[in-house]
């Protein structure tokens, strides 16, 4: 693939240790919310059977990764969240992440989760880590108006993050950030970048109605987004940390939710992916559960993860068979 010198380039150029501990490895995970649709917390038991589940997917193998959203259980206002003790049942690794948006609290007790899980777990959590993500897409929010924070205030929460791993089994894990392309292009937040040793992408092609992105045009769409943060970046890796297509759902601009566009994203954009070694957390694994999400993004249906059908074929294919999957795009 055209990128695919850029993201050695990546590895092979950086220079701190942190930066190299972050190069790119070929992870492969999924994203976990801390609750269901119902807003239930999800509790030990369902984190471990998802986590599982994500093992044994059919087509595919080597989904062993887990990237959270906060550190903190549903409900609670600083408990270690119970993802924790089943990635470590599970041998699931960890990309971390504190939810730092809302009140200044949100980071106190984010980070008071994060010390709590070190220092209950010791090594058989922090062995798993394999990045930090302080924030998801805040700066996106903030300047869409909704509840985000803007760059000063999200580098002071990165300097906490780091202050407070510092002297840990943490100390040497990469500290990143997690927002969308047009942010990160964003001159006013180029100070983000120069106090993290990551950058995570999350692009959607269904999402950008401003742009062509049918199923045809979303090659174009996601490359061209990722590309151009991997030339941002300069010498700091970049991660795809969410992306992926809805089952179902309204249509957006000229994308269509279906099940054969999901495939036909997956082939093109996570195989891609997976065959340069760029670390993926794909959006996701079930999203419908204790309700039904639109758009709904996820590979398995609602139901019993155990039991249910994937909504569609996970395999990687050559690119002759590609082009026939979307002979109609």
């Amino acid at each position: 693939m055209r990128f695919a010198s850029s993201v050695i380039g990546l590895a092979a150029t950086a220079s701190t240790a942190a930066a190299v501990s972050a190069a790119n490895s070929g992870i492969k995970g999924f994203n976990y919310g801390a609750f269901f649709l119902n807003q239930a917390a999800k509790q030990q038991a369902d984190f471990a059977y998802e986590f599982n589940r994500a093992k044994s997917l059919p087509g595919t193998t080597g989904w062993t990764s887990a990237r959270l959203y906060s550190m903190i259980q549903w409900g609670t206002a600083s408990d270690v969240i119970s993802a924790i003790p089943a990635a470590i049942e599970t041998k699931t690794t960890l990309l971390l992440g504190l939810w730092v948006s809302g009140s200044d609290q949100a980071i106190t007790n984010e980070i008071a989760a994060l010390k709590a899980a070190i220092s209950k777990y010791g090594s058989s959590f922090t062995d798993l880590v394999v990045g930090i993500s302080v924030g998801s897409e805040d700066l996106y929010r903030d300047a869409s108006g909704e509840v985000g924070i803007g760059p000063q205030k999200l580098i002071n929460c990165i300097s906490q993050v780091r202050s407070a791993i510092a002297g840990t089994a943490l100390a040497s894990v990469p500290v990143g950030h997690v927002d969308t392309y047009d942010s990160f292009l964003n001159g006013t937040n180029k100070a983000v970048i120069d106090n993290i040793d990551w950058l995570g992408f999350d692009g959607y092609p269904y999402w950008e109605q401003s742009k062509p992105n049918s199923i045809g045009d979303a090659h174009e769409r996601f490359y061209d987004g990722f590309n151009k943060t991997l030339a941002l970046a300069g010498n700091k890796p970049v991660y795809v940390t969410e992306t992926g297509w809805p089952v179902s759902g309204d249509n957006n601009g000229a994308a269509v939710a279906s099940p054969q566009n999901a495939r036909i994203y997956w082939e093109d954009i996570a195989c891609s992916l997976i065959a340069s070694g760029v670390n993926l957390w794909w959006y996701d694994l079930q999203e419908s559960q204790w309700g039904q999400a639109s758009p709904d993004f996820g590979i398995y249906p609602a139901g019993d993860l155990g039991t249910v059908p994937a909504n569609y074929d996970l395999s990687c294919v050559s690119r002759g068979a590609l082009a026939d999957l979307c002979s109609n795009c």
